[in-house]
């Protein structure tokens, strides 16, 4: 793996940039990109996804084989995630980077932080763990070990601040949403959909666990929204690396850009996650829902401090857009919820209009720009 690298033989070019899940690896080649626009002599090297490959990251591991969510989804693979976290020690400390860059992912890169320190490498933490919700005492590891925090969440300055740590808000990427590829004629031709009916657009999830435990559920849903209105339109944004089961032949499926069907749907159902904030810059009306394991469940339960799970209501700090998780994940539930948020209705109105909270707070256009100017200055 190490022999192959293609890093530079002057260690000053050489960055080294770590995202575990796909919403890193979308926000690891953006700010690549930036970085390289000024500096096109750096040399980056990671772990990644085919965004980063494509930005100019040589990938050492890839985010399919990262991706993991849960306790017990991670306990059954602590094997091979120590393998991983000594092998980037080892590739790390053969290419002496200028600097390290973690992207979210804090079960590994808080741990990967602190095994650094020995080697004295600056380390930019870009999109902080959310230690306000759960695990407070990872601020200590950030005071201890990070020596450039960037947050995208308006109210984790303040946060941060109250326990000593100095932080810089460079605002939220989705206030940097470039507009879609297609138009929407285009894309409901390509899914042979009718431009003047309603359209359910669905994520289910990123991650092939999460799709597993919301798809039966969702399922019905489908079925039983078909039954009920037999005009509204189903379309599933499908995450890359994620299989899922066969579909009703009336369910279209958007493997090529899922963010797409958060653009042209009238309505989401989507699994918690960043894409419920990204649906709110979108103004698109939103279900969002959520289910683990058992244990998972348990164990979150117990440890997190919030109230809400979407980004969206923990912004707003208040319910903008419904929850359903866990046992409260039902057919009935979802089906209920979404009616209203289909058809020009008071309840979808009031959605859209409490967004405008939402994205007021969200920052000014240019968050990769800020963040690359930040790391350089730290770094040259």
């Amino acid at each position: 793996m190490i022999s192959s690298m293609r890093a530079s033989k002057n260690p000053v070019n050489n960055i080294f940039i770590i995202a575990g899940e796909e919403s890193g690896d979308l926000h690891g080649s953006h700010l690549v990109r930036e970085l390289l626009k000024t500096y096109p002599q750096l040399k980056f090297i990671g772990h990644g996804g085919d965004k980063m490959a494509a930005a100019g990251v040589e990938i050492i591991e890839h985010i399919s084989a990262l991706s993991l969510i849960g306790f017990t989804e991670v306990l059954k693979h602590l094997p091979y995630m120590f393998s991983v976290m000594n092998n980037t020690i080892e590739t790390i400390r053969k290419i002496q980077p200028i600097r390290v860059i973690l992207i979210d992912y804090p079960g590994f890169n808080l741990k990967l932080a602190q095994r650094l320190k020995k080697l004295s490498i600056p380390i930019t933490y870009f999109i902080l763990p959310q230690a306000w919700a759960w695990k407070e005492k990872r601020t200590n590891k950030i005071h201890d070990y990070i020596d450039q925090a960037l947050s995208i969440i308006p109210f984790e300055k303040d946060w941060y601040k109250q326990r000593g740590i100095n932080i810089d808000f460079v605002g939220h990427p989705f206030v940097d949403l470039e507009k879609p590829p297609i138009t929407k004629n285009s894309f409901f031709s390509k899914h042979t959909l009718a431009l003047n009916t309603p359209l359910l657009a669905i994520l289910p999830g990123s991650r092939q666990q999460e799709i597993n435990r919301h798809w039966p559920i969702l399922n019905h849903v489908i079925n039983k929204l078909h039954n009920i209105f037999p005009n509204i339109q189903f379309i599933v944004g499908q995450a890359p690396d994620v299989i899922l089961p066969t579909l009703p032949k009336y369910v279209r499926i958007e493997k090529d850009n899922p963010r797409l069907t958060m653009y042209y749907g009238d309505a989401g159902l989507i699994a918690s996650g960043t894409a419920t904030l990204e649906a709110a810059v979108l103004n698109l009306p939103t279900v969002v829902f959520y289910k683990t394991s058992k244990i998972t469940y348990w164990i979150g339960k117990r440890l997190t401090k919030v109230k809400y799970l979407s980004l969206t209501n923990l912004i707003a700090n208040r319910q903008i857009v419904p929850e359903f998780i866990q046992h409260k994940m039902t057919v009935d539930a979802l089906v209920k919820a979404i009616i209203p948020l289909l058809s020009d209705t008071p309840e979808r109105k009031k959605t859209v209009t409490n967004y405008k909270q939402i994205t007021e707070q969200l920052g000014e256009h240019g968050v990769y720009r800020r963040a690359a100017k930040l790391i350089a200055e730290r770094s040259f």
